[in-house]
């Protein structure tokens, strides 16, 4: 008999005794303990199982009934997203899979429909994207049901590792990375961190004898190389080969979306050389690609990446995009910093703060009356749409409740 897989541990079906949910009313008038210690952390529980009930609720009430899809059908990590936070939710702790809430497993069955032949879950393009965080839900199962259709998409996400020069050219920038697929082949490090996710945690498929011989896994040194080639410092300007190009003290160590180019802008610098602004959400996608490459806390990447996030941090932008990208860029500081396993932040200044507290307060007054969140300062990377947001800030919550 084959074990059972090792379920991720920040998204395990953490099982919910009902008894245990108190008055809205009376949760929405009390006032917080942030305080350190356990009378402080029990304040803050309750309150953002409080928040994560009414975001869970809002996301059930908006599945279709019919195909257990959310959002846009052809985009499954969608509803894959929405699985995840309603999985995900701390009053499910213990609960018997057959008492889950019935959308988990229609959700499930609607993302299984939409695997490919080649082994991929996608609906229209971005395939890495869907198919990653689409094996991030499936792998919640309690059982191996799904097991076939999890060990096939990891051989489709292998697959799309960039090798631009296995003919003997020099290394391309973009070689170990991986893409959205099909149109927009080139690797991003969002893509390359949210696949490293989806393949950490499906190892145990790759040593399954039943999965035959000939199994092959991912090249983590390359994946890592092209992950390095994001981080800003003097290694990866040499790398791209402009000598006209410099890192600016205000950002080394921080990320850009791909080798040479950021979304966040270029700046000149004052030897009249063009430097790479770093931001938070690729900071934090580079952060969480280290530790998936089990890459030791103590690494000088690891740990300029870590400076970078404290001098930079902020719950109330996206730094370097403001309000682009900005519930992203919650749920993956909240991931990455959790699995770190860091409590304490230490800013600029000098000065301290619980990073979990201050997020979880900010994602507290921006939810709305009806349970659901919406990014009100843009809508770019489809957050305007309150499907998305909503896992987002709900996901980004189950981390924090988790840490304390």
């Amino acid at each position: 008999m084959k074990p059972a897989p090792i379920r991720p541990l920040f998204f395990c079906l953490a099982s919910l005794t009902l008894a245990t949910i108190l008055p809205n009313t009376a949760l929405a008038q009390k006032k917080i303990s942030t305080k350190p210690g356990a009378q402080g952390n029990l304040s803050l529980r309750l309150e953002i199982e409080h928040a994560i009930d009414k975001g869970v609720t809002w996301l059930k009430q908006h599945q279709n009934p019919k195909t257990g899809a959310w959002s846009e059908a052809k985009q499954p990590a969608l509803s894959a997203l929405a699985v995840a936070a309603i999985a995900g939710d701390p009053a499910l702790k213990q609960t018997p899979k057959d008492q889950l809430p019935p959308q988990i497993e229609k959700g499930l069955s609607y993302i299984v429909s939409k695997q490919k032949s080649d082994g991929g879950i996608y609906g229209k393009g971005l395939a890495t994207y869907n198919t990653s965080l689409s094996m991030m839900a499936l792998m919640q199962g309690s059982d191996n049901s799904y097991d076939d259709v999890i060990r096939s998409a990891r051989k489709f996400l292998i697959n799309q590792q960039s090798d631009f020069d296995a003919r003997g050219k020099t290394d391309n920038l973009f070689d170990g990375g991986i893409g959205y697929g099909g149109t927009y082949a080139h690797s991003d490090l969002s893509n390359t961190h949210l696949a490293l996710e989806a393949l950490h945690y499906s190892k145990q498929y790759l040593s399954d004898t039943s999965a035959g011989a000939g199994e092959f896994d991912l090249d983590w040194s390359a994946a890592i190389e092209f992950v390095e080639k994001c981080q800003n410092s003097e290694k990866t300007m040499q790398t791209l080969g402009k000598e006209n190009y410099a890192v600016d003290e205000k950002d080394r160590g921080g990320f850009v979306y791909f080798p040479g180019d950021t979304k966040a802008g270029e700046k000149e610098t004052a030897d009249g050389k063009i430097a790479l602004r770093s931001y938070g959400s690729m900071g934090y996608a580079g952060m969480l690609s280290f530790i998936y490459a089990d890459m030791d806390k103590q690494d000088p990447r690891m740990q300029a990446a870590l400076t970078w996030l404290q001098e930079n941090f902020s719950i109330d932008q996206n730094p370097g995009l403001k309000a682009q990208g900005l519930y992203y860029y919650y749920h993956t500081m909240a991931k990455a910093l959790n699995l770190y396993g860091i409590d304490t932040l230490t800013l600029k200044d000098g000065s301290k703060i619980q990073w979990r507290e201050k997020l979880a307060l900010k994602l507290f007054d921006e939810q709305q009356r009806d349970g659901s969140w919406v990014n009100q300062g843009s809508s770019r990377w489809w957050e305007d749409d309150p499907v998305l947001v909503t896992a987002y800030a709900v996901l980004a919550l189950e981390h924090i409740h988790r840490g304390l």
